[in-house]
């Protein structure tokens, strides 16, 4: 498990670049969650954008998920298909949210530590803001598994004519 909400990956396809792309583009949409005809397609794995070179996407989901990631990736060519070199990050609003509670909790530690000596409301301000931290890291690695794992079934795809 990671200690921080950020993983990396690099993956050797014997799929060229454009076939990567391809399967990326057709499994791929824009999100816009104004129009409920763009969220009916089945086919559909993930949300975002896919450019020629690197690509900006998510897994799709039923229901909202915090601590979904947000996949990165690059795509160079080889001579006997293609390299990926993908991150994994969590989304600036729930980074954002995981760094406002970790700071607010860490700072009333530090005052119910040193300004208004009471140990017990700073330990307990300590251990909310660790397990905090905790559940999130779970979940978000919980999350980056199953979408790597929807990732490499894509990515492992033969087209079939």
């Amino acid at each position: 498990m990671n200690l921080l909400p950020y993983d990396s990956e690099t993956l050797v396809s014997a799929l060229s670049k454009e076939e990567v792309i391809s399967h990326l583009n057709r499994v791929t949409r824009e999100v816009n969650y104004l129009d409920p005809r763009t969220q009916a397609n089945e086919d559909i794995l993930f949300n975002g954008l896919v450019g020629k070179k690197t690509f900006r996407i998510s897994k799709v989901v039923n229901r909202a998920d915090t601590f979904l990631p947000l996949i990165l990736g690059k795509i160079e060519s080889t001579p006997r298909g293609s390299i990926l070199f993908i991150n994994y990050r969590l989304f600036p609003g729930a980074l954002f949210f995981i760094a406002f509670w970790s700071i607010i909790l860490l700072a009333f530690t530090a005052v119910y530590s040193f300004l208004i000596p009471n140990y017990g409301y700073a330990i307990l301000c300590f251990i909310i803001g660790l397990v905090n931290y905790i559940v999130a890291m779970y979940f978000f690695n919980r999350q980056v598994k199953a979408s790597r794992k929807v990732f490499h079934q894509l990515i492992n795809f033969q087209m079939k004519d």
